[in-house]
């Protein structure tokens, strides 16, 4: 297996290819920098595995970590040690450090892997800062946080990229291949979501035997301190973009094509409740707490060209995982639930074809050439993907392939949800958050440009 450093001493000469042709950076000069200080804010289970990524290559130098969990930031700092590479500042003396570490102006770049309610407040001050920011998933919660993250990019020139792993799935993108090679045909239908159960991770005490515990909040650990609440309070797809983000890719969304629309719908809430009592009785305080989302959220979205896109939401019941993707053509489809394939005139009529020969055939040339690096980096090696095009584009200060008007357009979703799902399944509009330039914006060439 080729080594993750022996790719680091190569990207000089690869350049911007290993970002998937990334567009020029909006006002502000380009200036590549060899070695990139990068601070990460929040070192959890993400954030540390961004973090041991990092390490793995020669381009950069962790300048600074923060994290109000000193045992996360102890941790972090023992990894640190063991990869023989200089101990970084710490901040997390309370909830606001990160802000004091944003202050330093050796800092070129910032990962943001906290929860979810801090994402877009850190990504804001990060890219009031100057600082190249990159935000795990969701990046917004509400459309004014939406809109607050593309207002300060246009305002500073700082750029955005939220950090989507799944948009590098080796399935993903030999199946973006096809799409860009128009083996489907003239693309109609999607389908995508995240369906997951996380009914373990959401109740989560760290001493009843993991996937039996049923406390969050205070009592919680790790996700289950906060990623428990939105479920509780809030009623709406809290978590779209790892189906959403390769389909809005695919479709050319903010780049000739635009979400207009969508409607959401949810089902009762039963799961969390159930699971409670299953675990730990009918008797247990938590038993008696009314969750407000739906076990199942369902939504519809169109776009400006005519296709339709359902993504579902299931995090909340029994199911094995999948992010349910189909992408639909005139001409054929890929499902990979059954991992399936039809191509109208190769495959036998009305007969599925095993998808593997086809995605190996697609196989998308990133992944042909660097795939033996990504070993090893987490997710089935798309970590290693999506890192590596956050770093080369924050080196060359060049507008990411992910940016911050794909971050907006996704992470709306949440707050459309919400509403369409309060009002009895009514229809709400996307906002155009490109203002007119998606009709002129050129979509990354996803093939040519990536070798």
């Amino acid at each position: 297996m080729k080594s993750r450093r022996d790719f680091v001493k190569t990207s000089s000469m690869l350049g911007a290819s290993l970002v998937l042709a990334p567009s020029m950076s909006f006002g502000m000069s380009n200036s590549t920098k060899e070695k990139l200080n990068i601070a990460l804010i929040g070192v959890g289970l993400r954030g540390t595995n961004h973090l041991t990524n990092l390490l793995q290559r020669t381009d950069v130098t962790i300048s600074a970590i923060c994290d109000i969990d000193i045992k996360r930031i102890n941790l972090c700092l023992e990894i640190i040690k063991k990869a023989s590479k200089p101990s970084p500042k710490t901040f997390g003396k309370d909830s606001l450090d990160y802000k004091n570490l944003l202050k330093d102006n050796s800092i070129d770049a910032v990962i943001i892997s906290t929860p979810w309610l801090w994402h877009a407040r850190m990504a804001k001050d990060a890219m009031l800062a100057g600082k190249y920011t990159g935000v795990e998933v969701s990046a917004a919660n509400t459309m004014e946080e939406c809109w607050d993250l593309v207002n300060i990019h246009e305002k500073t020139g700082s750029h955005l990229m939220i950090l989507e792993n799944v948009n590098y799935r080796r399935d993903v993108m030999a199946v973006l291949n096809m799409v860009r090679q128009n083996v489907f045909g003239e693309l109609l239908h999607f389908r995508c979501g995240y369906q997951h159960d996380l009914r373990f991770v959401k109740f989560n005490d760290g001493i009843t035997p993991y996937g039996k515990g049923v406390e969050f909040g205070e009592k919680g650990i790790s996700e289950s301190k906060w990623r428990t609440q939105h479920s509780l309070l809030r009623n709406g797809d809290v978590y779209p973009t790892h189906g959403v983000g390769p389909v809005a890719t695919m479709c050319d969304i903010n780049r000739g094509n635009r979400f207009v629309s969508m409607t959401s719908h949810a089902s009762k809430a039963v799961g969390l409740h159930k699971y409670i009592v299953d675990n730990g009785g009918k008797d247990h305080p938590n038993a008696k707490l009314k969750f407000k989302q739906g076990d199942i959220i369902t939504s519809t979205i169109e776009t400006a060209n005519g296709e339709t896109i359902i993504v579902t939401h299931d995090c909340n019941s029994p199911r094995p995982y999948s992010l349910g993707f189909r992408v639909q053509g005139s001409e054929g489809l890929w499902e990979v639930d059954g991992n399936r394939m039809y191509i109208e005139g190769v495959s036998k009529p009305h007969r599925w074809d095993e998808a593997n020969p086809w995605l190996d055939k697609y196989d998308h040339p990133l992944w042909k050439k660097y795939g033996d690096y990504a070993q090893g980096s987490g997710h089935g090696g798309m970590d290693f993907f999506v890192l590596n095009a956050f770093v080369e584009s924050a080196k060359q200060n060049i507008a990411p392939p992910l940016d911050v008007y794909d971050a907006a357009a996704w992470s709306a979703i949440t707050p459309l949800s919400e509403a369409s799902i309060e009002n009895n399944g009514a229809s709400q509009d996307f906002p155009d958050f490109t203002r007119g330039l998606w009709v002129t914006r050129k979509p990354y060439d996803w093939i040519k440009d990536t070798y």
